[in-house]
C-alpha cells in the first residue's frame, strides 16, 4: 500500500462525514487506504465507517485517547509507506488534496510534510484574515526545511528561531513511515505535532510545507472556548520548551490593546463595519479571551490541579 490517511474520530457529525467521502474520492495514481480510530462517538460517527470500501475503523475507550498516543496507534494499524493524517473537521478542499500533500516526499529527507489550511466559507472574516496571512508567510519561505550541521548550535541557543523552524499541524500533514519508526509522537497531552517536528528536526530530518495541498478548517469559538482553548495552547507550548507567550499581566494588556487597535482598523479599511458589524463589534471580546487564556496558560505549572484541568477546552472535549 503505498499511503494511509489517518483521521482520528470523536462525535465527528455531519462535517465527519463530507471529510470521510471527500477523502475517500481523492484522484491518485496510486492507491490508498483510510484508517479511523475512534475514541467513543455517540453520534453515529463510528458506524458511518462500517461497510466503506476502503476505510478501516478501530475502536479505542475515551479514556485511552491520547494526541500522540492515539496517532501512533493509528500509524502502527496502517499499511502506506506514507500515512496522512486530518483532524475530523479538516476537509479537504479537493480530490488533489492527498497528491498534493505527498509530492514533497520525493526529497528522500523529508521526514513530515504539512500543508494550507483555509477558513471555511461562513468563517468569522477575522479568522479568515488571520490564516490566510499565516499560511501566505509560510508560502513565502522555504519549501523544505532542516537543520545544518553549523546551524545545530543556534538550534540549541535560539529560541524563536527554533519555534518557527520547527511548526506543524497534525490538522494536515504526512509523515513517512521509516522516518515515524525513528522518531514517533510524543506521549503529550497537546501540540504533539510540534513536538514530533522539534525531535524530527534534531535527528537530521527535513520537513517540508506543501502550500497546494489545501483543507478547510477552521474554528469560530465563543468567549469560554476561546479562551480555554488559547489556554491549552499556551500551557504545552511552556511544556514543550519553556516558552511564556503572555509572561506578565503587562504583556497581557499590552498585547490586548495592541491587537484591538490593529483589527479595528482593519475594520474601518476593509469595510467590515458595513458588511458584518457584528463581528467587528464583538472581536475585542474574543482579544480579550485569548490574552487570558495565554496568560493562565503560560503559567500552568503554577495552578493548582483542578484549575489546569478546569481551564482545559481538551481535557472537556475528551469527558464529553
Amino acid at each position: 500500500m503505498h499511503a494511509s490517511v489517518l483521521i482520528p474520530a470523536k462525535n465527528g457529525g455531519a462535517l465527519f462525514r463530507r471529510v470521510l467521502e471527500t477523502v475517500r474520492t481523492q484522484a491518485t495514481p496510486w492507491p490508498f487506504e483510510v484508517v479511523v480510530v475512534d475514541s467513543g462517538s455517540t453520534d453515529g460517527t463510528a458506524e458511518a465507517c462500517l461497510g466503506v470500501e476502503g476505510v478501516r475503523l478501530h475502536r479505542i475507550p475515551p479514556a485511552e485517547f491520547g494526541h500522540g498516543r492515539t496517532r501512533n496507534l493509528g500509524i502502527g494499524l496502517a499499511r502506506g509507506r506514507f500515512v496522512a493524517l486530518l483532524t475530523q473537521d479538516a476537509l479537504p478542499a479537493n480530490e488533489r488534496w492527498l497528491a498534493e500533500l505527498l509530492a514533497p516526499f520525493a526529497d528522500e529527507s523529508v521526514a513530515g510534510v504539512f500543508g494550507r489550511h483555509e477558513a471555511h466559507a461562513n468563517a468569522d472574516p477575522f479568522t479568515a484574515r488571520d490564516i490566510a496571512a499565516f499560511f501566505d508567510g509560510l508560502a513565502a519561505g522555504p519549501a523544505v526545511v532542516a537543520v545544518r550541521p553549523d546551524e545545530r548550535e543556534r538550534w540549541d541557543r535560539d529560541t524563536a528561531w527554533r519555534r518557527r523552524l520547527g511548526y506543524f499541524s497534525n490538522n494536515n500533514s504526512a509523515l513517512r513511515r521509516t522516518a515515524w519508526e525513528r522518531v514517533p509522537f510524543p506521549d503529550v497531552e497537546f501540540a504533539e505535532d510540534q513536538a514530533w517536528a522539534a525531535r524530527a528536526l534534531e535527528a537530521g530530518f527535513a520537513k517540508a510545507y506543501a502550500d497546494r495541498a489545501v483543507v478547510r478548517h477552521s474554528h469560530d469559538y465563543g468567549f469560554i472556548e476561546r479562551l480555554t482553548r488559547c489556554f491549552d495552547e499556551a500551557a504545552a507550548l511552556r511544556a514543550l520548551d519553556g516558552r511564556k507567550i503572555v509572561p506578565t499581566p503587562l504583556h497581557a494588556l499590552a498585547g490586548l490593546g495592541g491587537r484591538i487597535a490593529l483589527d479595528q482598523a482593519y475594520a474601518l479599511r476593509s469595510g467590515l463595519y458595513r458588511r458584518d458589524p457584528l463581528a467587528a463589534l464583538v472581536r475585542p471580546a474574543d482579544t480579550l479571551a485569548r490574552q487570558i487564556g495565554y496568560f493562565l496558560g503560560s503559567h500552568a505549572p503554577l495552578l493548582p490541579q483542578r484549575w489546569r484541568t478546569g481551564l482545559s477546552r481538551d481535557a472537556a472535549l475528551r469527558r464529553a
